[in-house]
């Protein structure tokens, strides 16, 4: 999915400035990386509200306009005001397609009707872990990475290891580390039904022996 948008450079810098960007339907940024100088820039709030609402936006290389230059980045930083629905700043990061980058990416979880544990005991999936760092080529940069949970049973559990990760894309963990992605249990209200279906049975089991 390609995602352009654009930007200007920004000249004056400050409070007061940013205030008036604000008040003028803009708001600003910054740009790093690639061996180049950070650059002070600004959007249009409405163009970024918009595009800040798609999951992609957070998790692909993006193209920036730039008064007809492009540059391509990924989205590190966004804040927003606390109540408002306004985008205050993002920082952006610009990429090099022979370089790894590392970012997060979300995971979309598939099949949980389907797991056993689900259909056969009333066991609630949980997700432990909702994104995953990852390095990669700047070209190999999945938008997300699915979790197929049709095989997860009661008291089982899929760890990031166990994950098809996309070609060239590695998950960023430090040695020996393997976090728990999503389990099953069973709620203590179903066991007490089970344990007392169990305990009501029995007897009927015995009159017919």
């Amino acid at each position: 999915m390609s995602i352009e948008f654009n930007a200007t450079k920004r000249t004056l810098q400050g409070t007061g400035a940013s205030r008036r960007l604000r008040n003028a339907g803009r708001f600003p940024g910054i740009v790093y990386g690639a061996d180049k100088a950070p650059l002070a820039v600004e959007f249009d709030h409405n163009e970024l509200y918009h595009l800040l609402r798609q999951e992609a936006f957070h998790s692909s290389v993006l193209t920036m306009n730039l008064e007809g230059a492009k540059e391509t980045v990924i989205l590190r930083d966004v804040q927003r005001h606390p109540f408002r629905q306004l985008v205050l700043h993002i920082d952006l990061q610009r990429v090099d397609a022979t370089h790894k980058i590392h970012t997060k990416i979300p995971f979309h979880f598939v099949n949980a009707d389907m797991a056993p544990g689900v259909k056969l005991h009333g066991g609630i999936i949980s997700h432990v872990l909702n994104e995953l760092d990852v390095k990669c080529l700047p070209g190999n940069l999945p938008e997300f990475i699915e979790v197929d949970l049709k095989d997860l049973d009661v008291g089982h559990s899929i760890h990031v290891s166990q994950l098809k990760l996309p070609n060239g894309v590695e998950a960023n963990l430090h040695k020996g580390e393997d976090p728990v992605v999503a389990a099953l249990a069973i709620p203590r209200g179903a066991l007490a039904q089970e344990a007392a279906d169990a305990e009501a049975a029995a007897p009927a089991a015995a009159d017919k022996k």
